[in-house]
């Protein structure tokens, strides 16, 4: 007790600068030795946890004030705090978007590896370098695959940019304020890439726009000695990939998915309902199936399908492709009593956004009721849905339940997929996972 004593009264007679100091923040001393001040967005009590974990996208209604003279701009660098004003990370600032800040780095990461704080080149350079051995570890390229995703977004924690790499072609998806702003950064990434000869900027131009950017002289910048279209190989079987094609040209999100159907194709009669340029047909068909028909409304798809037959030399007798609107043409098959061994069904995005989610819930029923009616009994329905909204809604196995309800067929689930391994999702961002891709056996 007398030495308790002895050490209290010690501590009050020790000078304030001889007291232990609580450890200072890494990116308030490195914002501190800015010639420029960095503006501090302080976050509302209670919202701070969410973005401690790692959501990078910090919503204006969580933001309870800003701090600094003259008020930041959109593009700039700006700390991200607690409510006591102590930064837990850094990111980069929006005026006009929902999403106010996107977090580039958390504190502990600074005070781990302080080479990228406040420095978004440096961080670009280290999150590709990053990605890219994430790749290599996936066997990504490969002698049989040259086309994957090289950069996705929340997933690579580069939120905004999206880069998928088609042999010695980069197309580079644009959907963030930064991505614009740092577009010279950006290509000398990806310049530096070896094997990498040309560059493809593609702006999300719908989305820039509510990132708040001048969006009336942006157009997608292709590489002057590139072809319109060009070749690139999937697990062994090559693709003709069109430049002014949907997304960025090619769904490598399925790559996985397609390569199962080849496996289990060898003898059987398959569909590919909404079949773009061919991808589950042509696994089919390089997986032994008998008979393939694909069938999709876009012309331009179907060209490119029609000229994968011949990349791949397969039988144009074995596989086809028709033109005509999904549900007419599963409409017709119905009332021609025609049933496939396998139906794969891979519709467009029906559901963009939560607020049209439930609509979209009865036409994905309608779709999969018709398609498990196509399906003979034993046989196995792939069904698929790129909507975002019904992914993360938990809801599409109850749809699918409904429309087995509405065929009058019973199903099991056999496989559930998402997108392919080069697609990763950040938990504490699960509104990144967008792909459904579930195999049914019908009876």
């Amino acid at each position: 007790m007398q030495q308790l004593k002895l050490s209290a009264r010690l501590i009050k007679s020790l000078p304030i600068s001889s007291l232990p100091s609580t450890p200072s923040s890494t990116l308030q001393q490195i914002a501190s030795s800015h010639s420029k001040g960095i503006a501090k967005v302080v976050l509302k009590k209670g919202k701070t946890q969410l973005f401690k974990d790692g959501s990078p996208m910090v919503y204006s209604g969580a933001v309870d004030r800003i701090i600094g003279r003259p008020p930041p701009k959109t593009g700039d660098i700006v700390l991200v705090a607690d409510g006591t004003e102590k930064p837990i990370g850094w990111g980069l600032y929006n005026s006009v978007s929902m999403f106010c800040v996107r977090l580039m780095q958390l504190e502990e990461e600074a005070t781990r590896d302080p080479s990228c704080a406040l420095d978004m080149k440096k961080l670009l350079e280290t999150r590709t370098n990053a990605a890219i051995e994430l790749r290599r570890r996936l066997g990504l390229p490969s002698s049989h695959t040259n086309a994957y995703r090289l950069v996705n977004s929340e997933g690579d924690r580069l939120s905004g940019l999206i880069v998928d790499v088609f042999g010695d072609l980069a197309v580079i998806a644009s959907s963030a304020a930064w991505v614009e702003n740092y577009k010279p950064e950006v290509e000398a990434c990806i310049n530096r890439i070896d094997g990498i000869n040309h560059i493809n900027w593609r702006p999300s131009v719908d989305i820039l726009k509510e990132e708040g950017m001048d969006v009336s002289d942006m157009k997608e910048v292709h590489p002057s000695t590139c072809p319109e279209r060009i070749k690139v190989m999937e697990n062994g079987i090559s693709y003709a990939i069109s430049l002014v094609g949907q997304k960025t040209g090619f769904y490598a999100d399925q790559r996985e998915n397609r390569q199962f159907i080849s496996t289990i194709s060898n003898g059987q009669k398959v569909l590919d309902i909404c079949c773009y340029s061919g991808g589950f047909a042509l696994n089919a068909a390089h997986g032994g199936a008998i008979d393939v028909t694909g069938v999709d409304t876009s012309m331009p798809a179907l060209e490119l399908a029609r000229e994968n037959i011949v990349l791949n030399n397969l039988d144009p007798g074995r596989i086809s492709f028709l033109r005509e609107d999904a549900i007419q043409f599963m409409k017709g098959a119905l009332s021609r009593n025609e049933s496939w061994d396998i139906v794969i069904l891979d519709p467009p995005k029906l559901a963009p956004r939560k607020k049209v989610l439930q609509n979209a819930s009865g036409m994905y029923r309608n779709m999969n009721s018709m398609a498990l009616r196509l399906t003979k009994r034993g046989g196995l329905l792939m069904t698929c849905s790129c909507s975002g909204a019904m992914t993360q809604s938990g809801m599409f196995l109850r749809v699918l339940q409904g429309a087995a309800s509405m065929a009058g067929r019973k199903i099991s689930v056999l496989r559930e997929a998402g997108a392919a391994s080069d697609h990763p999702i950040d938990p504490s961002y699960p509104e990144g996972a967008y792909l459904s891709n579930i195999l049914l056996r019908v009876l």
